[in-house]
């Protein structure tokens, strides 16, 4: 079912009216914001935090350090996020990718464009499309609208897409129906993600939740 621009904006007013600004993604560099879209992988964010912390309390944080780290030294320092054996595989292979293609440099990497640069964190074992443009928009302040199992509930609940879509088709929605605007999809992500934390489980929180009314479509599917 197609969504119009203005049907998408009133989304939008909606969750802001709600929520106001968000301030998200949390992270005082653009390395530690790609670093915690890498661990925050299949795990809540507090437990990202704490493995950030980690890294911090041990001057890891940098990409000439994590570069120089085994996978013995940097797995039990990001424990906290879970599956810590294979976030340090993948955050090792991120680190090795920005230091063989941009010097270490996240400045070099986000002077690249966004379609080809996309392309290529792609490209990097272990970094799928929501953690590429979890990096894009929230390290680079670049508009690549991020998509994840939040946004794919509410807007298949509300009768626009199948939840078994693909990610680009979800993707698509926002890309092509809203201006390209990096505070716009910042906000907009980071609300949908807030109305999926506090109303729209597995078991929704119908009634009281700020989209209710918005479609009268019956869902498609209930995840």
């Amino acid at each position: 079912m197609k969504v119009s621009r203005r049907e998408l904006m009133r989304v939008y007013r909606r969750l802001y009216r709600h929520y106001g600004d968000l301030h998200w993604w949390p992270g005082e560099t653009p390395l530690e914001i790609s670093v915690g879209a890498i661990l925050t992988q299949n795990t809540a964010w507090t437990n990202v935090e704490r493995a950030i912390q980690r890294l911090k309390e041990a001057r890891a944080l940098s990409a000439t350090a994590l570069d120089r780290l085994t996978y013995s030294r940097l797995a039990p320092l990001i424990r906290p996020a879970g599956y810590f054996n294979v976030k340090a595989v993948r955050l090792k292979n991120f680190i090795s990718f920005l230091q063989g293609s941009y010097q270490g440099s996240l400045k070099k990497m986000f002077r690249r464009r966004t379609d080809p640069l996309r392309s290529e964190l792609l490209s990097v074992n272990g970094i799928g499309p929501e953690t590429a443009d979890s990096i894009l928009l929230y390290a680079g302040d670049k508009p690549s609208f991020v998509i994840d199992a939040y946004t794919k509930r509410i807007f298949s609940r509300h009768g626009i897409l199948g939840y078994e879509e693909s990610y680009e088709a979800f993707q698509g929605l926002f890309m092509k129906g809203l201006p390209r605007s990096v505070p716009l999809y910042n906000q907009y992500h980071a609300m949908l993600v807030n109305i999926g934390k506090d109303y729209c489980h597995r078991r929704p929180l119908c009634g009281s939740c700020p989209l209710k009314g918005w479609r009268s479509t019956p869902p498609l599917r209930s995840n």
